[in-house]
């Protein structure tokens, strides 16, 4: 191929190249214009290559018949006529130069011909799966429209009865109820995020879009530590296996809450309570028929729904070598948490704040700025059990099946 094909061909190949950028930016009327550009390179590239073709027919026609001499007095230059190469003998001394490139045009130097290859590189911002939840679906949540105030409850007591008296005897005094208050004071938190405003510019992807979900997440993680921070003050209750999990449900939550109650664990709490078998054999981490996505424990006449938050918004202790204490939450959240709500996230963004030791103004930036204020409390203690089951890595890995107790 002569350096004006080669030229051309590389011309191709950039104009492709922009039309694929165009289509990814969503500018298809620029991009159809371009491909009408491109029709009229691709035809004009095929005729002069045909031409370039048959030139090189005739030439190795000549040189069959002997007349090769006659081709190259006429000042053309001999290595653009230059006779067909023997393949077998071709072969045979790449094979003995064990196939090393030499001075050939190849794609894997950009010199030799790499720069007229396009490279297939995206700027749309492609995103990786990942599992993501929010505790603050589980809990108690109630918008509030002042900075502090409290919420009246009744206390729990053990009633006696009335007493027994006789014709004309005196009537006891009786206890009446008794109350407690529990108050709440909101808290502020925020965060500001700098960005250039070439970025903005320059960018085929929306920026802004991509910030604004990524501060959203945020709140959703800023969140989930505020409630387990609310969990954790209670006392952790050590769980031995299925026995204990049945207890908790039974007896230390009663009647009062086990219709209501869930096990709210994580992805290693998920591997065990998924390896737990009855005395036949059978799994008792089962799907609910009316709905498969959501598991529920079965054990006996305990039949309860189990929430499983992925690890990195639930995560276990492993600070013990080679042991893994995994979060086994029990009970009803909406009636032991209760989430304060001041004012939802709101986020806002200037081209002329500072912060910190950014100016937007003078450094061409734009500052986003999200605030969100909230607080929580415990709201009743004994609605859940703060439960925690230790076992070896091993399980969790795959290892060894915990026997159902």
């Amino acid at each position: 191929m002569n350096k004006k094909l080669l030229e051309l061909l590389n011309t191709i190949n950039e104009k492709k190249l922009a039309i694929q950028n165009l289509v990814e930016a969503g500018k298809l009327e620029e991009a159809k214009t371009e491909k009408a550009e491109l029709k009229k390179l691709q035809d004009k590239f095929d005729l002069l290559k045909d031409l370039d073709d048959k030139g090189l027919e005739e030439m190795q026609n000549r040189a069959a018949a002997g007349t090769v001499d006659d081709i190259t007095s006429g000042g053309t230059d001999p290595e653009e006529h230059e006779a067909p190469k023997d393949a077998v003998h071709e072969f045979a001394n790449a094979a003995r130069r064990r196939f090393r490139v030499s001075d050939d045009m190849s794609e894997g130097s950009n010199p030799d011909g790499g720069y007229t290859v396009p490279e297939d590189i995206q700027t749309r911002i492609n995103e990786r799966r990942e599992a993501k939840a929010s505790l603050i679906n589980l809990v108690d949540v109630e918008s509030v429209a002042t900075n502090k105030g409290s919420r009246t409850f009744k206390k729990r007591t053990q009633q006696t009865g009335f007493t027994q008296i006789g014709e004309g005897g005196k009537v006891p005094k009786k206890d009446t109820p008794q109350f407690e208050r529990m108050d709440y004071e909101i808290k502020k938190y925020a965060g500001y995020f700098p960005v250039t405003n070439e970025l903005f510019e320059d960018s085929d992807a929306n920026i802004s879009s991509v910030l604004i979900t990524w501060i959203g997440d945020e709140s959703r993680v800023t969140r989930n530590q505020i409630i387990r921070t609310v969990i954790n003050k209670k006392e952790k209750t050590a769980l031995s296996g299925l026995d204990d999990i049945k207890k908790a449900l039974n007896v230390t939550l009663g009647a009062a809450f086990k219709s209501t109650s869930r096990i709210v664990t994580n992805d290693d709490g998920l591997q065990y309570l998924d390896t737990l078998k009855d005395s036949d054999g059978k799994y008792l981490l089962q799907p609910n028929p009316a709905d498969p996505m959501q598991m529920r424990l079965c054990a006996g006449a305990t039949v309860v729904p189990v929430e499983v938050i992925p690890n990195a918004d639930f995560p276990s202790d492993v600070a013990t070598a080679k042991k893994r204490k995994i979060p086994m939450v029990i009970g009803d959240l909406k009636e032991g948490i209760k989430f304060f709500d001041r004012k939802q996230l709101t986020i806002i963004s200037s081209n002329i704040a500072s912060a910190g030791s950014l100016n937007a103004f003078e450094e061409d930036l734009t500052l986003f700025r999200a605030i969100e204020r909230e607080d929580c409390q415990m709201k009743d203690d004994q609605a859940f059990v703060n439960g925690e089951i230790t076992i070896d890595d091993a399980s969790v890995a795959g290892g060894e099946t915990p026997a159902a107790k």
